[in-house]
């Protein structure tokens, strides 16, 4: 077989391969945009993690295995490392100030990093004298202040009574107040919370939790207390992200879309193993980064993103 025709062969089979992902996709309100495509910008990561969007519309996202925080450039969709030795981080999310936060499990810990500088600061290292059991996602509200998952996921890198141990006394969703003086849990009946998200003016929380498989929808208070709550979808979620209809996307085998009223309306398959977390990228906020397992996908969508 001459290699002109074995080129042939493996570039039929790749668009083969691509269309059949495509043709799985599901979409019953035309979210995705006409003639899109997933695309995969780069791969050769351990486990991707924790996308978060800046004002430029560029996305930080973290390689846990590796203790590496990349920035993707939504201009020029190269990627370039932000950050080596980044306490672990998985969850990321930006403040309206440009500060990123880092769920930072390495030490159990929620950092807070400076996008020019990259150096850190240590927010939460401790509840009621004890350790978290390893902050996951963060969502911060508009008006201040954030909220943060703490499921156990027992980490390799984990030394001494901490290992495998479940610090606190279950696994539940945090609030840190603005100020900083201020840190309470709001639930405390979840199985394992990890998915969080809010609508745009701050009125509604998602959390979804995994290990129970459902998703559920809180009225936030203005003193960040959690009421009403009311389950959202039969199905939990790695990350989540919302556009500007009130579609929430939730992670795991792919990416499946419910409209507000919890009503799935789409699925988007990702070839790898597990989709952990999406945003919004882009100036425009219209294209879909997703990460998943070893590589970072992105994907041009009809809705926009909010943040």
């Amino acid at each position: 077989m001459n290699k002109n025709f074995k080129n042939a062969l493996a570039f039929s089979a790749l668009l083969l391969a691509s269309s059949a992902v495509m043709a799985q996709i599901e979409d019953k309100k035309g979210i995705v945009a006409k003639g899109a495509e997933l695309t995969k910008v780069q791969d050769g990561f351990s486990f991707t993690e924790g996308p978060a969007i800046n004002r430029l519309g560029d996305v930080f996202f973290t390689d846990q295995p590796n203790d590496k925080i990349y920035r993707w450039n939504s201009n020029s969709s190269q990627i370039t490392l932000f950050r080596e030795g980044a306490g672990r981080s998985n969850g990321l999310y930006f403040q309206l100030d440009g500060k990123l936060i880092a769920a930072a499990d390495l030490n159990n810990e929620l950092w807070e990093i400076d996008q020019e500088t990259g150096e850190e600061k240590v927010l939460v290292t401790s509840f009621k004298g004890k350790k978290l059991n390893g902050p996951n996602d963060v969502w911060v509200r508009p008006k201040g202040g954030l909220y943060f998952t703490d499921p156990l996921y027992p980490r390799p890198y984990w030394e001494g009574i901490r290992d495998k141990e479940m610090q606190q006394d279950g696994q539940h969703v945090y609030f840190l107040s603005a100020d900083r003086t201020e840190l309470f849990r709001v639930t405390e009946d979840l199985t394992q919370p990890n998915g969080i998200v809010g609508t745009p003016d701050g009125k509604t929380l998602y959390v979804a939790d995994i290990g129970a498989k459902k998703t559920w929808k809180y009225d936030v208070q203005e003193d960040g207390y959690l009421t009403n709550k009311t389950l959202f979808c039969e199905m939990g979620s790695d990350g989540m992200t919302i556009d500007e209809r009130g579609n929430v996307y939730l992670t795991g085998k792919g990416v499946t879309v419910f409209d507000k009223n919890g009503e799935q309306i789409a699925h988007i398959p990702v070839p790898e193993n597990w989709t952990a977390n999406v945003v919004f990228g882009a100036l425009d906020r219209k294209t879909l980064f997703i990460t998943a397992s070893g590589s970072v996908y992105t994907l041009k969508m009809k809705n926009r993103g909010v943040w």
